[in-house]
């Protein structure tokens, strides 16, 4: 394959086996028929698959290794890159909307998919679901799902997708970290995927969701410190690093890459946004809040309507003339 490698494992085949038998509890509210998107991962669009009782693999590259700061830390992530209320400081800049003060078993929603411009390869940006509990230091438990730069990622607190021991993946037709098409073009054609994140009541493990009931695995429970019984805040929106090299912020661009007051068509969105409840109900937001680190590089404005439910818009293009 010309993006991944088929990798097979007893374990796996088993876990597959055990699937077809005893499926997780799925959030009740929770509409199939909302969730049909066209999107497909570039790596399959040639027919290529892999067989029964193994899983794509997408093939490490010489970039991804010489992002890492040691061989040790390839496949972790930055370990300033933690989620919290103040984050000036530590060139990851953010443009959320957030619920928290309940508790959260899960959170759902459709997002925009863009090809922002990434300045250079030690800057990223990403839109995302963050289910998030603990402090923010030393107790912060995450986990995290969405795009990077047009391709479909998990994390949670500490590793992207496989690249170190946690997350278990049971569907052999995903590829964790490959590149998603089509993408959305500036007032043209807009293309988006649907996320589900959840905490399965019969065994505790947090299972990811894609598209139309398509499960992609799970994480199990005993990873987890402060997530292992529920999560106290749920985040929504887009994240870059900006590395302010030569004094001046980063152009590295943020969803679509255009501020949220031009909305559809041309900025980034997410729409249907949900949290599950712990009767396991997919249930709409209760008074989100909103965090934006630089709004004069990247801003969001939030809404709610009938056939989008909760939604935002969120982006922006980085250095410009009020963000120099």
């Amino acid at each position: 394959m010309a993006f991944s490698l088929c990798l097979r494992s007893p374990i796996i085949s088993l876990l597959l086996h055990f699937l077809l038998v005893d499926p997780p509890e799925r959030p009740r509210g929770h509409n199939e028929m909302d969730d049909l998107s066209e999107n497909f991962q570039l790596w399959s669009l040639s027919g290529e698959s892999c067989p029964e009782g193994t899983i794509p693999i997408r093939r490490t590259r010489e970039e991804d290794i010489l992002r890492a700061s040691t061989i040790r830390r390839f496949g972790m992530k930055n370990t300033l890159n933690r989620v919290k209320m103040d984050t000036k400081n530590d060139g990851h800049e953010h443009a959320i909307g957030y619920v928290t003060g309940d508790k959260y078993y899960g959170a759902k929603a459709i997002i925009n998919v863009w090809s922002p411009n990434v300045k250079n390869p030690f800057e990223f940006s990403l839109s995302q679901m963050w289910v998030i509990s603990g402090s923010f230091g030393d107790n912060l438990n995450t986990i995290e799902a969405g795009w990077q730069a047009y391709s479909l990622f998990i994390g949670r607190t500490g590793c992207y997708n496989l690249l170190c021991p946690g997350f278990v993946q049971t569907n052999k037709n995903i590829a964790l970290g490959a590149a998603i098409s089509p993408i959305s073009s500036y007032n043209g054609d807009q293309f988006d995927i649907t996320l589900l994140i959840w905490k399965d009541p019969k065994t505790g493990n947090w299972w990811l969701q894609y598209g139309a009931g398509t499960l992609i695995g799970y994480w199990p429970s005993l990873l987890f410190g402060n997530l292992r019984d529920h999560a106290s805040m749920i985040h929504f929106g887009g994240e870059i690093v900006n590395l302010g090299l030569f004094g001046s912020h980063t152009s590295t661009q943020m969803g679509s890459g255009h501020f949220a007051e031009e909305a559809y068509g041309k900025a980034s969105y997410f729409r249907n946004m949900q949290v599950v409840d712990w009767r396991n109900n997919l249930i709409p937001l209760s008074n989100p809040k909103v965090l934006v680190d630089h709004p004069n590089c990247y801003n969001l404005q939030q809404g709610f309507n009938k056939a989008w439910g909760n939604y935002l818009y969120y982006g922006g293009p980085g250095r410009n003339v009020r963000c120099p």
